[in-house]
């Protein structure tokens, strides 16, 4: 999976901080791994690319400018108390929360963007 995204930083710290991600790879000069690469999880991948070299991966197709939505990322939990600490952690990093956590007749969940707009949803199944 690769976002676009407009400050290397900025995004490295709001993923690793953040979401608790593990970036791969060791630093390049600016202290951040290039490519910017995080393990999501044990079959998933996250690369982050600069907007402005995001146009190889296109095809040259424009990407999506702020506030659209072209989909939605997911992060499963195993518990509502665990949808709330993501939430909060990625806030407190950053995160703007969209959608507060509440139950859904599908479990628990709840949304927020990343610094670069990306949005993510947040779940647990339900509870017995």
């Amino acid at each position: 999976m690769a976002l676009p995204i407009e400050d290397r930083r900025r995004s490295f710290a709001f993923y690793r901080d953040g979401l608790g991600f593990r970036a791969v790879g060791e630093p390049a000069e600016d202290g951040v791994p290039e490519p910017l690469r995080f393990a999501v999880n044990d079959g998933l991948t996250l690369m982050l690319v600069p907007t402005g070299g995001f146009g190889w991966v296109l095809g040259g197709r424009e990407t999506a400018g702020p506030g659209v939505s072209e989909c939605v990322l997911g992060l499963d939990t195993a518990s509502a108390a665990q949808v709330d600490a993501v939430l909060a952690r990625a806030e407190a990093a950053g995160a703007t929360v969209v959608t507060a956590p509440t139950r859904q007749p599908w479990g628990y969940s709840g949304t927020f963007t990343d610094p670069d707009g990306h949005l993510w949803m947040v779940e647990a199944a339900p509870e017995d």
